[in-house]
């Protein structure tokens, strides 16, 4: 089983996102996109999970397949504390809303902060957790429903070093604990080096460069090699004004 994308493309008012994208991933692999900001990394993304239409091209998807999407700073909702937040998918959506107990919610929920190495919190508010702890409770609420497909939106985005690592071995524990397939957007190397199994660059909507993390940091490729050192020279034009 795995998550295709076929000849992929997507136009914002006559200005081309995204170009003949294509793409495979199997179960229990992780596939990093990069690429400088504006590339259409995002947008990718928000096709991939349904909340943006394509022009054209095909996504083939595991079959009954649950897809799950954790934002670049967590969405969680302020008014609601931590259980409730990680329950909102199976008491919300009408497919689960009469699949679980509210016993059977709870053990859940509990199930899903221990993974992700926040147990006890239940009762806590956005508002009193840190930036790492947020993240982690989004993640929580995202493998809720069990996904075979997770998709990660700069997960790492806005934390220190330290926290960022942490982030990233959750994102290989998750991989690992539901044997899915995950596409993780992302800037940072650090994230790449440790959370990813494969790499695909945009610029500019199109495929740059597509190969392995080694391969990446080779950088025999040129728009890699700018990339990975972080140059101004190089294929891609970079607003310096």
């Amino acid at each position: 089983m795995s998550l295709e994308v076929k000849n992929l493309f997507k136009s914002f008012e006559g200005k081309k996102v995204l170009s003949n994208i294509s793409f495979k991933i199997e179960n229990g692999q992780t596939l990093g996109v990069i690429g400088f900001s504006g590339s259409g990394k995002s947008t990718l993304l928000k096709i991939i999970s349904g909340i943006l239409e394509k022009d054209s091209g095909e996504i083939i998807y595991p079959k009954n397949s649950e897809i799950a999407m954790s934002f670049q700073y967590s969405a969680l909702f302020d008014f609601l504390d931590v259980y409730d937040n990680i329950a909102f998918p199976l008491v919300e959506r009408k497919e689960f809303r009469l699949k679980y107990t509210k016993e059977e919610i709870s053990k859940i929920v509990k199930e899903k902060l221990k993974l992700v190495g926040l147990e006890g919190i239940e009762n806590l508010y956005p508002s009193e957790l840190s930036g790492g702890m947020q993240k982690r409770v989004g993640f929580a609420r995202a493998i809720v429903t069990n996904p075979k497909i997770i998709l990660y939106d700069e997960p790492t985005a806005g934390l220190d070093p330290v926290t960022s690592t942490m982030i990233e071995d959750y994102i290989v524990r998750l991989k690992n604990e539901l044997n899915a397939s995950c596409v993780v957007v992302t800037h940072q190397l650090s994230t790449i080096k440790r959370a990813v199994d494969y790499v695909i660059m945009l610029y500019q909507g199109n495929v740059v460069f597509e190969g392995s993390v080694q391969e990446l940091l080779e950088g025999k490729n040129d728009y890699a090699r700018q990339f990975v050192s972080a140059s101004i020279n190089g294929p891609m034009n970079i607003a310096t004004r």
